[in-house]
């Protein structure tokens, strides 16, 4: 082999050196901040619209933590598949969600009435398909007292129980954090388009959230969470982020179904909120979020085809940077060796999420103007 074809599939080896140190070094990390054995009241609210099948775990998780004062909220948001009995028989406040207002978003509407329930002044707004471990609200309250900043979110580590999770769950993760890249780069911002927050962990004080307007100033948006950060900084308020992925996981979906329909909802209209505010890069940016997976079917396709030494080496070089990423999110690693129909499949997700872009956006039996 000579120095040219090294050279060709320079940018795979570049790239399995990069997101390799990037997976060592992720900081900062929740575990760097001992649990809070005292504070003030922390109000958890949770939306929950046909969780069923998340709820109780997610309840129990909160109510086993180690904080020593907090509330738990359920906001059951007409749901129809007995989310509300079940939260009932859990002891904790349960909210019967009221009628879903004109040009709002049901997991903003829901967050809103139970932050009106809320007494404490520290409020943490919660997805019902997570699941704390009994340090984390501990762990979070300290880490906001100790960086003193006004919004305080979460990376989590992603369950994957299913064949198309595993499968395509690390490549959209791994094209999200393209984009974020070291949170201590995002922490403090004070570039708006550059503000991120985790919608399934987001830890505020209660001066801080009605000064922004609460969840109301994001109330048309899909992606509420990456506004709600913008707000903050919008207004001069910090915000950090921390990863956790011993403290708190989640699901996010549970079948190709809902990954399909979850990110088609999610990728084209969040993704351009987090570029410079220039109209044709936001409009543009949907149509060319695909492009990436050709990065890692290229080089297979190429060896296939015409068993260039380069290509072989890039898609050994693609493979061991997929181990990397799979073992980095805790999946089995063996799923690797599919990572050129992940690549597909996202970048399929990707295509159609841009041609729906502008279209109506459906969710949990309700079906939104974006």
């Amino acid at each position: 082999m000579n120095v040219s074809t090294w050279l060709l599939a320079s940018p795979w080896i570049l790239a399995l050196l990069v997101i390799l140190y990037r997976y060592a070094t992720r900081r900062p990390n929740l575990r760097d901040y001992p649990p809070a054995k005292t504070g003030p009241l922390v109000s958890v609210v949770i939306p929950a619209r046909n969780e069923a099948r998340n709820i109780e775990r997610c309840v129990r998780s909160i109510l086993a933590a180690t904080y020593p004062t907090i509330e738990v909220i359920v906001v059951d948001d007409r749901s129809t598949d007995g989310t509300g009995d079940l939260v009932e028989r859990l002891g904790v406040r349960l909210l019967r969600g009221a009628e879903l207002p004109p040009g709002w978003f049901g997991k903003q509407w829901a967050l809103v009435q139970g932050y009106r329930m809320a007494r404490g002044e520290l409020l943490l707004f919660a997805d019902a398909d997570t699941k704390h471990e009994p340090e984390l609200i501990a762990r979070a309250v300290a880490a906001l007292a100790q960086e003193r900043v006004d919004l305080f979110s979460v990376i989590p580590r992603q369950e994957m129980a299913t064949f198309w999770e595993r499968l395509i769950q690390p490549h959209v993760f791994l094209a999200l954090q393209a984009r974020v890249g070291d949170l201590r780069r995002v922490n403090r911002t004070r570039i708006e388009w550059n503000a991120i927050a985790n919608g399934q962990f987001i830890l505020v004080t209660r001066s801080s959230y009605e000064g922004i307007g609460t969840h109301e100033a994001v109330k048309s948006s899909v992606a509420d969470d990456v506004m709600l950060a913008q707000s903050y900084v919008r207004r001069g308020l910090d915000i950090f982020l921390a990863h956790a992925p011993d403290d708190m996981t989640t699901r996010m979906y549970g079948s190709l179904r809902e990954i399909v329909a979850g990110w088609s909802k999610n990728l084209a209209l969040g993704a351009p909120l987090m570029m410079p505010p220039v109209r044709w890069i936001r409009a543009l940016l949907p149509y060319l979020m695909w492009m990436p997976a050709l990065l890692w079917l290229a080089p297979p396709i190429l060896w296939v085809a015409f068993g260039w030494d380069f290509a072989a080496i890039a898609t050994g070089a693609s493979l061991i940077t997929w181990i990397g990423i799979y073992a980095g999110e805790r999946a089995p690693v063996h799923y690797a060796l599919l990572y050129p129909l992940g690549a597909v499949m996202v970048a399929f997700i990707m295509i159609r999420s841009a041609w729906r872009g502008g279209r109506r956006v459906e969710w949990r039996g309700r079906v939104y103007r974006a």
